[in-house]
């Protein structure tokens, strides 16, 4: 025996790790293991017990090649031959895995899996190594670093893995179901249950995957859903090991005798493709393992615990004379493994060692094994050690190159300049030969090229600077240009990827893990998301919004109230602004300020996006001001009272934004002017300085409210225009204080770059000295800031660069009529005191609350980010907890930051555009009780806006007082609706189809059917939905909306806006109603509401076995409700009310959700005639419908 490979450090027990093991010597150690052996004084270790050095191995029957120890006296509990390098894994009883590389079996890693349990299965994967244990799986790379560690249930006793393909994982062991893993999210996908428990052995075929159980079963499971197809009982007792290949099953268990368990010599063998038993095959050892080794034959290797090992065919007799025996320096083998290219079998015993038996004296165990990487050796060995104690040893002793020359790192990045590759011309063969199918170029290849090759200049006359190689890889790929490496990923345009599923198989929350919502980006105008999102962080604004409701159709703060209360509902899934945008869209001031984009012109980044959105936010603001100051009594909507927030005279919003200012203009001729004006923003003006001079961010914005200019006014003493001085001073200040930044060229980007460089000096300065050159500051370093009990407080090097924005400032007004402005900080506020007790003085905080900042990439068109900081409020709703936390808002992706980096401003790619300040405490200064405006009575009769209707076309009967939904009634519900912009995609190379933006849809008709009561199937709402916009497919085949249906003209429909029927359904959502229908998900969607899932009772999931297709309502109504529905096209009525009787059939299939397998058995019936029939329903004979003359006849009698 070989144990020249034996780590003579491993017999160095430590206690912590081998708990129950002696350190010296383990008491079950067999001696014939420490015969040859001596004992180091210094320390226990193990000298290599030296083995012949010539081992005959004879080709073609298996032979000892070598044999090590993993670790001294631990038992081997599993084995596993890597699938992918020349490696044999071991696990211990301990929790310790070894690695060995090659047939020669030399130590590659040996590292700790688990401190107390027992490693009971190892699996290969291309980038580590996955181990099984008790209730833990750990993912490990070969050299021992964790790369993810996913711990189960701690009731769990896992024994078995099944990797089913590259990133999913089932793991079974001795409870009553089986776990499915993903291994790319790290996260139990599914839970299936086992209807016998004690899943402790899994194989898989093309057909099936295979469990056995403790019971002596093995259950032959679907692929696809993993139920029960067949099951042979086995054994009688136990069953100890199986496996599969080809068409046949072989097990070897335990039978039940009068005295207990015993093991059973008849090995059990199954033809799959009868799904019987054939003759039991006798061996003359006891079997505890067996393997298929396909080479020539289908052989079998049966393998007994005291180390016999025999040989045969399955479907033959078993030959004494095969049997061959493994000397185990334990009493048992405990495990057994097979290579993959089925040259080596490793044995495991009960003392920890390894056995290596090989057909070949150079064995293989892969067909194609990777290189196996290797740690590089020490390269430091040969220098002399120093000893850092002394003081006065010379460094010198070391050698280091000395030069004089000037370093590279020392090049100046003013002296540099990135000059990319210019891709090389177009053969002019292939443009002379060229034939265009539309916009797609087609040319024979001229052969003057390589394939897929490109040819290098070389020549250094030729040759350009390269700055591609100086750049370090970027997702985005090779062909963007240098400076866009700097973005950093987070803050680049974010896009949804379509897939035939559209948007239901994108992972949302690999971009958001938080709780609040993002918003979708594909909407047109919606660059306007971050603004949105700094709107519903205000408290007080967001209760304002929520609180209001107006009869205008087309109402700003009506539409982003709803849009807010989405906001609220959602749990981190995204939400929509379609409504809201539409309303913008309609809005005539909106287009002349030049705020709606063309779809081309936002694709490709035309519009300066920063002023954009500067102007937006002027914009939104006024027209919130004016939407809020109207004190007309809704007629309309008579649920909607006045707003807890307002009384009559000025509205909420501008008491939260307006500053009350006074204009004086001052002519040469001595008279002066004064007007009383408000704003609700200011914009920055910056001074006109190229010297440098260091300006804080307080007395730019004095400058900019206190705005003294020179300008021609008239005048009317002189009757004419004339110069005039403007001076504008503060009567009062907002509560809110809003600043647009007017970043618009390189002379502001200039200034704040050149302010921020002074402010990191100073601070620098300040803290501890002046800049060094690749100097790095220590802690010990910074002097205090004066923190109230000594605590050392203070930002890093790399918080401070690219900041001079502060985070606080204060402002005072003066008795006469002045203001002062000052950057603000803690230490202030202990040096003068709280803010609160200033306020009674007129001296006001102001805390930074919102960021708005441009972010420059030329690649994508640049694109708008939101830094804000999310209030305790918003926090204890969401999440439960009460804190407060900086975010950052781009569209759907949604990450906490660190508040310094809300201030940070690196003007080459983010530049700042909006500032939101807030008074200290405003929250307390507003009542914030929202009071849902919607009321029962939006459900009651409306006048149609069609001018054709006549009684006679009422194709429903709305609700009377006293038919009034209540929590938890049913109402059927279903959409049609229209294309308004089609749906743009490419065809890639391959022949695929990537969509770029889906089409734009827009709701055209609501239904909602009564779900019970005497009038249960008949409809109570039955609107259709106005709309301005140009509808570009009114898929008349699925909706049944026909030209003209939507027209108040001509429309013979009860035609209502969008807004109306918006608020019955929000008001049926409010109240808890349960919706019923087909698709629900869909319809919600484009309507634009959040609907909670427990409102939601959707026939398409109803009636859906998992990994299979949806089925069609009209299958469906055909195969459960013997109905024929939607013959030449789709009515909404008709729908609804099917949705709601197959309701009724579920529950009366599944015995209202007690019986799952008797429900499951009709779904499998119901999927097998789907598949024979194609999924088509036959064609009547009759054209007859089945919605038509009952229901009819009793609306008109009703």
């Amino acid at each position: 025996m070989n144990f020249e490979g034996l780590d003579p450090g491993l017999a160095e027990y430590a206690p912590a790790m081998h708990s129950a093991l002696d350190p010296v010597l383990d008491a079950h150690l067999n001696p014939s293991l420490l015969q040859n052996v001596e004992l180091d004084p210094e320390g226990v270790a193990l000298e290599a017990l030296p083995v012949q050095e010539s081992v005959h191995i004879m080709e073609g029957v298996y032979s000892e090649l070598h044999s090590v120890v993993a670790e001294v006296g631990v038992p081997v509990s599993v084995s596993h031959f890597d699938l992918h390098e020349e490696m044999l894994w071991v696990g211990s009883h301990g929790g310790h895995a070894t690695s060995f590389f090659g047939p020669a079996l030399e130590r590659y890693s040996s590292f700790q899996v688990n401190g107390s349990d027992d490693i009971r299965q190892i699996q290969s994967l291309e980038n580590g190594i996955l181990f099984l244990t008790k209730n833990n799986l750990k993912y490990m790379a070969r050299g021992g670093l964790i790369i993810f560690d996913y711990l189960l249930d701690e009731n769990e006793d896992m024994h078995s893995l099944l990797l089913t393909d590259s990133s999913t994982l089932l793991i079974g062991g001795l409870q009553n179901h089986i776990l499915e893993i993903d291994l790319n999210t790290v996260q139990e996908t599914q839970k299936y249950a086992v209807e016998t428990p004690g899943v402790t052995i899994m194989r898989q075929t093309n057909r099936f995957f295979f469990c056995g159980h403790t019971s002596g079963k093995v259950s032959l499971r679907d692929l696809r859903t993993f139920k029960v197809e067949h099951e042979f009982d086995a054994f009688s007792g136990s069953l100890s090991d199986f496996d599969v290949h080809g068409n046949l099953l072989a097990a070897c268990g335990f039978s039940s005798r009068l005295t207990g368990l015993a093991c059973d010599r008849f090995l059990k063998v199954y033809d799959l493709r009868m799904m019987r038993a054939i003759t039991p095959l006798q061996v003359h050892v006891d079997p505890a393992f067996l393997r298929f080794i396909p080479t020539y034959t289908s052989r079998l290797a049966i393998i007994s615990q005291s180390g016999q090992c025999q040989f045969c065919e399955p479907t033959g007799l078993a030959n004494p004379a095969d049997i061959f025996h493994v000397n185990p320096v334990g009493p048992l083998l405990m495990t057994f493994d097979v290579s993959a290219s089925k040259q080596a079998l490793a044995f495991g015993d009960s003392e920890g060692c390894v056995h290596l038996w090989t057909d070949s004296p150079e064995p293989s165990f892969n067909p194609y094994s990777r290189e196996t990487e290797f740690a590089l050796p020490c390269l430091v060995d040969s220098l002399p050690p120093l000893d850092w104690s002394q003081d006065l040893l010379p460094l010198s002793l070391i050698p280091v190159p000395l030069t004089t020359d000037t370093l590279l790192s020392d090049w100046p990045a003013a002296n540099s300049a990135p000059a990319p590759r210019r891709a090389p011309p177009v053969d002019a063969e292939i443009l002379r030969t060229m034939k265009k199918v539309g916009f797609i170029g087609y040319a024979p290849n001229p052969r003057t090229r390589l394939r897929n090759q490109i040819p290098y200049r070389l020549k250094e006359s030729e040759s350009e600077f390269d700055s591609f190689s100086q750049v370090t890889e970027s997702p985005v790929g090779r062909e963007e240009e240098p400076h866009l490496h700097m973005v950093s990923k987070k803050y680049r345009k974010v896009t949804i990827k379509y897939s035939k599923l559209g948007l239901e198989d994108f992972d949302f929350k690999h971009y958001n893990k938080t709780l609040f919502a993002g918003l979708e980006p594909h909407i047109p105008n919606a660059y306007c998301n971050c603004m949105i999102q700094v709107l519903y962080f205000l408290e007080p604004v967001r209760c304002l919004i929520q609180n209001h409701l107006c009869q205008k159709e087309f109402c700003l703060a009506c539409e982003l109230g709803f849009l807010f209360h989405m906001l609220d509902l959602s749990r981190g899934d995204p939400c929509q602004g379609n409504n809201f945008l539409r309303a913008f869209r309609t809005i005539p001031e909106a287009s002349a300020l030049g705020l709606i984009l063309a779809d081309s012109d936002e694709a490709s980044g035309k519009g300066n996006l920063a002023r954009l959105i500067q102007r937006w936010n002027r914009f939104i603001l006024t027209q919130l001001h004016q939407d809020m100051q109207e004190l007309e009594v809704p007629q309309a909507y008579r649920g909607a009272g006045g707003s807890s927030f307002c009384s009559s005279g000025d509205s909420v919003i501008g008491q939260l934004f307006s500053c009350e200012m006074e204009n004086c203009s001052l002519c040469r001729c001595g008279s002066e002017t004064v007007r009383a004006s408000s704003t609700l923003l200011f914009t920055l003006s910056y001074p006109d300085d190229k010297t440098g001079k260091n300006y804080d961010f307080a007395q730019v914005l004095k400058r900019s409210i206190c705005l003294d200019q020179n300008t021609q006014a008239w005048c009317d003493t002189c009757e004419k225009y004339q110069p005039t001085i403007q001076t504008r001073n503060i009567r009062h200040l907002p509560d809110i204080l809003v600043i647009n930044c007017e970043v618009n060229s390189s002379k502001e980007a200039d200034f704040w770059r050149i302010q921020a460089e002074v402010a990191f000096k100073m601070a620098v300065k300040k803290r501890g000295g002046e800049i060094a050159k690749n100097k790095e500051f220590a802690l010990a370093d910074w002097k205090e800031l004066g923190s109230p009990e000594g605590v050392l407080v203070c930002p890093s090097i790399e918080e401070l660069k690219n900041v001079w924005l502060p985070f606080s400032i204060r402002m005072k007004m003066t008795k006469n009529k002045g203001l002062d402005v000052c950057n603000w900080t803690d230490g202030d506020e202990m040096q003068w005191g709280p803010a609160r007790a200033e306020e009674e003085h007129g001296v006001y905080v102001y805390d930074l609350m919102a960021t708005v900042v441009h972010i420059l990439d030329s690649r994508t068109g640049g694109s708008l980010v939101a830094h804000i900081k999310v209030g305790e409020t918003y926090h204890q709703r969401k999440e439960g907890v009460t804190h407060q936390q900086w975010y950052l808002f781009n569209d759907f992706l949604i990450e906490p930051i660190d508040k310094h980096e809300a201030v940070q401003f690196d003007m080459n790619w983010k530049v700042p555009a909006i500032l939101y300040y807030v008074k200290r405490n405003l929250n307390s200064r507003y009542n914030l009780n929202i009071k849902n405006p919607i009321e029962a009575n939006v459900l009651l009769a409306e006048a149609s806006l069609a001018r054709k209707q006549r009684k006679t076309h009422t194709t429903f009967i709305p609700l009377m007082l006293n038919e009034m939904p209540q929590i938890g009634d049913l109402v059927g519900l279903d959409a049609e609706f229209v294309t308004l912009n089609e749906e743009e995609a490419e065809l890639r190379s391959d022949g695929t189809k990537s969509t770029i933006k889906p089409s734009q849809m827009s709701v055209a008709r609501i239904t909602c059917v009564r779900g019970q009561g005497p009038n249960e199937g008949i409809p109570f709402i039955d609107d259709y939905i106005s709309t301005q916009e140009q509808v570009v497919d009114y898929l008349t085949q699925y909706s049944g909306i026909k030209p003209g249906d939507l027209d108040a003209k001509i429309s013979s429909k009860h035609l209502t806006t969008l807004k109306s029927t918006y608020l019955k359904l929000r008001f049926l959502i409010d109240i808890g109603v349960k919706f019923v229908g087909h698709g629900l998900q869909k319809d919600f969607r484009v309507i634009n509401l959040m609907v909670p899932k427990d409102q939601v009772l959707d026939t398409v999931y109803l009636f859906h076995m998992p990994r299979k297709r949806m089925i069609s309502l009209r299958f469906l109504a055909w195969y459960f409700l013997d109905l024929k529905i939607q013959g030449e096209t789709h009515d909404s009525i008709e729908d609804a009310r099917t949705a709601l009787q197959l309701y009724r059939k579920y529950l009366e299939l599944s015995k209202n959700g007690t019986e799952p397998e008797s429900f499951h058995k009709v779904l499998k019936g119901l999927y097998e005639k789907g598949r024979k029939m194609d999924w088509k329903v036959p064609e009547p004979e009759g054209q007859t419908s089945p919605k038509n003359a009952a229901v009819f006849s009793s609306v008109l009698a009703l």
